[in-house]
């Protein structure tokens, strides 16, 4: 037979063929390769917390008293029908030996005998099952006589064939793996579970902060048919039954200030945004968001709230406001969060490492601030337009950014660059804005919250006119938003925190690790 004229099934690679004929084979004999019943009684995690091997160290692992404890070679008549991943299997003349592991990554040993299962049974588990196959297994709990927990099976079948192999253990996966494969991933990585229940831990403990402070949790569109809220590239699709172009949107902000506008005084949103730009070790184009918005606030309001808040969900996931990192460093998030202004510690590091430059100020043009850029070895665009504002914060971000281990607030950004902010109370030409750095990175940022709709319509014309210079990042003009802010909207604070980026600061996990299945380039064929 040639190369041409084989079936898919025989250029299948041997392991996946040979399981495959194994399915088969289970079909065939009248069994079932996926059963739809499992009659579980217990979890593996809940066999060890019922039942466990007294080792004689009782004094390292002090006895639960809901937990029975036998000696080793100690066998009970207690029945228990467990069910599990097939993650190690030794077979023997008359004995087999596997261990089991749960979803949440618990193990536990079963046992099968000649005597106990019967001749047939016995041969089906040595001819059928394979590492990585489900099993369902029902016997007495007993203790091996080498002290290891374990199900002597008196009955067992397949609950799901595996049909590809899993990794070999004693490698590491690559991470190219963990991220296309992260089912794989959970399997095999305790870590990897980790950092999956991680998040869902450090999500619950943020609505709870929110909660208990009267914050309400809405939920706002993610098709719009204006992008806005951020400065960002956004997602555009179509809509056939509108006809009408629609964006993923880019941040959830415009809408939720509607409903503060509406008398929803408190509220917050957790959820996606889509963000049509790069990928890297900090940023994903799909991406998990907080943004709260608090009536009768200011800038200091939610950066005292948005500090409390971290510091309150480290506390409820990691039993401290000091978490300790993936690396093993200890990073410590507690007490009062230190305070920068971005034009003064600009000015200091400019002439701590670039002696001699004149002082940046909200007067500085244009050429001074591209000439000072090119002295630091920042490219400036041709086209884009940047004006004072974007090479303030260029400049800044090329001197200051990677300093700030935090945590740590920089504050009172240009006007230029917050087009949804406020001005400054006594400062004139700069916004009431932080941003939150956390170990040398962007965590969170606060406004005190533009409300003047007249100010606020200005803003946008001149997002307008960036746009119309090459900007494809600037802002569009929101004229229902514009309406709705006429309306009346209270002095109101403003924070945007991102989910992934929080788990990231408490785990020093990259990007890709908080996300449980980010976006990832396809695999061309060979």
């Amino acid at each position: 037979m040639t190369d041409a004229s084989k079936t898919p099934a025989q250029d299948l690679p041997e392991q996946l063929r040979i399981r495959r004929d194994k399915r088969q084979r289970i079909l065939d004999s009248g069994r079932e390769a996926y059963p739809v019943e499992v009659p579980r009684t217990h979890t593996l995690a809940e066999v060890r917390e019922s039942w466990a091997v007294d080792k004689g160290d009782a004094a390292a692992s002090p006895h639960n008293e809901k937990t029975t404890y036998l000696q080793p070679g100690e066998e009970t008549d207690q029945v228990v029908g467990v069910a599990g991943r097939v993650m190690f299997v030794r077979n023997t003349g008359k004995l087999a030996f596997a261990t089991l592991q749960d979803g949440d990554g618990t193990t536990l040993q079963v046992m099968l005998s000649l005597a106990e299962v019967g001749e047939e049974a016995l041969a089906a588990w040595k001819n059928d099952v394979d590492l990585g196959d489900m099993v369902f297994v029902e016997g007495r709990i007993i203790s091996s006589k080498r002290g290891e927990l374990s199900v002597m099976a008196s009955r067992w079948f397949i609950t799901a064939k595996s049909l590809r192999p899993l990794p070999v253990a004693h490698k590491d996966l690559s991470e190219d793996t963990r991220v296309r494969q992260r089912h794989v991933d959970l399997i095999m990585r305790e870590q990897a579970r980790k950092n999956a229940l991680t998040r869902i831990k450090v999500m619950r403990a943020l609505r709870n902060a929110l909660e208990r402070r009267g914050f309400l949790e809405l939920e706002t569109p993610m098709l719009q048919t204006l992008h806005g809220g951020a400065a960002a590239r956004p997602f555009v699709t179509h809509s056939n039954a509108l006809d009408i172009d629609l964006y993923l949107r880019i941040a959830p902000e415009l809408y939720l200030k509607r409903a503060v506008v509406g008398g929803l005084d408190k509220v917050f949103e957790v959820n996606r945004n889509f963000r049509n730009e790069g990928v890297d070790s900090s940023h994903s184009p799909e991406f998990a968001m907080l943004e709260t918005y608090q009536a009768y606030g200011d800038y200091d309001d939610c950066a005292r709230t948005t500090r409390e808040i971290i510091q309150e969900v480290a506390t409820e996931v990691f039993g401290s406001t000091t978490v300790t990192l993936v690396d093993g460093t200890e990073f410590d998030l507690g007490g009062e969060w230190k305070s920068i202004e971005m034009y003064p510690s600009l000015n200091e590091a400019l002439q701590r490492k670039f002696p001699g430059q004149p002082e940046v100020t909200i007067d500085s043009s244009v050429e001074e601030l591209k000439s000072i850029a090119e002295v630091i070895g920042l490219s400036v665009p041709e086209k884009g337009g940047w004006g004072h504002g974007k090479l303030v914060e260029e400049i800044w971000e090329v001197l200051c950014e990677d300093q700030l281990t935090g945590p740590i607030f920089v504050r009172n950004f240009p006007v230029e660059t917050s087009p949804l902010t406020r001005q400054h109370r006594s400062q004139p030409g700069v916004t009431e804005k932080w941003d939150l750095y956390v170990r040398g990175f962007e965590l969170a940022t606060g406004y005190s919250e533009l409300v003047d709709p007249v100010i606020q319509r200005e803003r946008f014309e001149d997002q307008a006119r960036l746009a119309a210079g090459g900007d494809d990042e600037a802002m569009v003009l929101d004229e229902d938003f514009l309406t709705a802010m006429e309306q009346g909207m209270p002095p109101t604070a403003g924070t945007g925190m991102g989910i992934d980026r929080l788990l990231m600061a408490l785990t020093g996990l990259g990007i890709r690790e908080t996300i449980l299945f980010p976006l990832v380039k396809p695999e061309r064929d060979n």
